[in-house]
This record gives structure tokens, C-alpha cells and sequence, in this order.
């Protein structure tokens, strides 16, 4: 079993900001926040269906969908105590811990003694950008020095951290996209997550897109700026746990803009393994090499990024005259695609 969350969203109860990209205000207004009893429930359910020791040892409580710090203290530590009963111990085959997101100005030293006492191990900061100018033109409430303080923080105290970056921010520029990368890089997470940019229905983003304000990228340069800078972070250690919004119920149907599909991933690992592939093409095959076939090996679950998402990447290169034959190659790392069956044509997809 590969690493799980037992996932329990909580409304944006606590949220101090109503970001430009947020619609979650309107949205808590009638979601249900569940009480301590019902998220003991799910994570009972999660228990009773996991039974195999390692595969709980490699599952985490994962407490998404807003500032979880920010939250009533009562509610937070009501929820956090029922967790903790599920928790690995020397004497229970538990879970392997307690994952939250929350804000980097909702940590402090005393938070942090309160989630370390109910076995929290896991603390993802909504970081966004660390441009402070689209981050006060986004209306996030916070700096990129509260980032970088609050990740000290959560690192000092033994947490692993986690941090989040938004592409395509109102106001924000290629080059604060790439500058996130670059300073989440210098900060060192453990983990990341790339969300690009999806306009939701009530939100400030949706004034500023309908009166034209707020001019989105394209599609296509979306996917290249998370593809570089999934790149970036993964070539630096850092692992990319998530890109493009999760599917929630109705995200869909409240976009009306941005860059939200169900297989956003794909599509941007895709475009890394085409953009490989014609690097080669056009640096290493000689001119009488043209028009052949291109033979390419990949572990199992690369070999669908190297046809590309709905055969992308063989639709692309078959309108050059160049065909893609693509086998499966176990020998090669989970990250890793061979070209032409030759040793010193292995390259990394990260």
C-alpha cells in the first residue's frame, strides 16, 4: 500500500482573511463542520478497514480545508484527542500520525507544543507565493516572512513540513513563480504542493477576471510553469505530494476560469516527458536519423506520461514524422525513462 490520508475536511471556520482566490466564507456558511464524535467515526471506519500493521504505519490523519490552527481551540483539540486514540504506539499498530495545513501567521511557539502533545507529525503552510506583493494584492494577510519564520518554527520542533504554492496568482509574474520555487528550495520542505490557479464563483478573482482585470495564462504555460517547477523542487528533494486542485464535490461546477482538470498531473508530467524527448531528438539524432522510430522504456507508471495524457505526446511527435514505441522497464527508477535502450540515455523525470 502506498502512503494515505484519512482525509476530514473542516470549513474555514477560524480564517482570519478572505483571500482574492477563496470562496470558502460562502462556503462555510453551509458546510457541515463535523463534530469530534463524527471525524472519530471516519477515523474508526479508517481503523477497522486498514488492518494490516504496515499499511496503517504508512497512513496519516490528515485534518484539509482550512486554517486549522485558526480554528475554535475547544473544537481543535476535541478533534485532535479523538485522533491521537488511533495514533501507533508501542502497544497499538496505529496510524502513523496527524497531518494539518494551516496558515504560516496561525503558528507559534505554544501552537506547537499543543500539536506535538496530541501527536501531530505533519504541518502544511498555504504559503502561496513568497512575493510579497502578490501576496498583499491577493489579500492573503500575510508575508513571505511569516513563511519563512513559521517553517523554522515547525522544523525546530520535529514536525515535518509541508509547504503550498498557488501559480497564476493575480498580479503575480513567470518570474515570482519560478522566485516561490527558488525560496521554497532555499526553506527545504520535506514535502510541496502545486496548485495552479482556479477562479471559483464569488470570489475577488471573479470580479477581477469579468471586468478584465485579471488576465489568466494560458493553459499551455500553466502546465510549463508547474512542469519546471515540479522539476525544480523534486530535482532539490522536495517531494510533490499533489498538483492541480483535488475533486472536490462542486469545484467544477463553481469554476469559471483557471486551470482546474482532473488530471492536471498527468498532463504536466506529460509535457516534462515530451519536452525530454524532443531535447533528445533535436540534440543527439543525426539529420539521417529523422523519421525513425524513438524506442523508450519506463517503469509502469511512467509508461502513460510517455504517450502523454490522452496520447498527447504520440499525436505530437507522430505530425513530425516521429513514431513512439513505448515498453515497460522495471530495472529503471520510479522517476527515471530510457531512450533508444542505451545506458547513457537515461533521464530523469523530476
Amino acid at each position: 500500500m502506498s502512503h494515505g490520508n484519512i482525509s476530514i475536511f473542516i470549513p474555514h471556520l477560524g480564517c482570519p482573511n478572505a483571500c482574492s482566490f477563496c470562496d470558502q466564507r460562502t462556503i462555510s456558511s453551509t458546510a457541515h463542520a463535523p463534530s469530534p464524535y463524527e471525524a472519530e467515526d471516519v477515523i474508526r471506519g479508517a481503523f477497522e478497514r486498514i488492518t494490516n500493521p504496515s499499511d496503517r504505519a504508512d497512513t496519516e490523519i490528515a485534518f484539509f480545508g482550512g486554517s486549522f490552527t485558526a480554528i475554535d481551540r475547544d473544537y481543535m483539540t476535541a478533534l485532535l484527542g479523538r485522533a491521537s486514540k488511533y495514533l501507533k504506539t508501542p502497544e497499538k499498530d496505529g496510524f502513523r500520525g496527524i497531518r494539518i495545513s494551516t496558515r504560516p501567521d496561525c503558528i507559534d511557539e505554544e501552537i506547537l507544543m499543543l500539536l506535538k502533545k496530541y501527536g501531530v507529525t505533519a504541518i502544511e503552510l498555504g504559503a502561496q507565493s513568497m512575493s510579497d506583493k502578490v501576496l498583499e494584492m491577493n489579500n492573503r494577510g500575510h508575508s513571505s516572512v511569516d513563511v519563512i519564520h513559521a517553517s523554522e518554527m515547525i522544523k525546530a520542533h520535529g514536525f515535518e513540513l509541508g509547504l503550498q504554492m498557488m501559480v497564476g496568482l493575480y498580479q503575480s509574474t513567470v518570474y515570482d513563480e519560478y522566485r516561490t520555487m527558488a525560496e521554497f528550495i532555499k526553506i527545504a520542505p520535506k514535502t510541496a504542493r502545486i496548485y495552479p490557479v482556479c477562479v471559483l464563483e464569488g470570489t475577488r478573482l471573479a470580479e477581477l477576471f469579468k471586468s478584465g482585470e485579471y488576465i489568466l495564462y494560458p493553459f499551455e504555460k500553466a502546465v510549463n510553469i508547474c512542469g519546471v517547477i515540479y522539476c525544480g523542487l523534486t530535482s532539490a528533494g522536495i517531494n510533490v505530494i499533489r498538483m492541480g486542485l483535488h475533486a472536490e464535490d462542486g469545484v467544477e461546477k463553481r469554476a469559471i476560469a483557471g486551470f482546474y482538470h482532473p488530471a492536471f498531473a498527468d498532463i504536466v508530467r506529460s509535457d516534462i516527458v515530451k519536452n525530454v524527448i524532443l531535447k533528445y531528438y533535436m540534440s543527439e539524432m543525426s539529420d539521417e536519423d529523422r523519421n525513425m522510430t524513438i524506442e523508450i522504456e519506463a517503469p509502469p507508471k511512467l509508461l502513460g506520461a510517455v504517450y502523454g495524457h490522452k496520447k498527447s505526446n504520440r499525436l505530437f511527435f507522430e505530425s513530425a514524422g516521429i513514431k513512439i514505441k513505448a515498453s515497460v522497464n522495471t530495472s529503471l527508477l520510479p522517476n527515471e525513462i530510457s531512450i533508444n535502450k542505451d545506458v547513457q540515455n537515461v533521464f530523469k523525470i523530476t
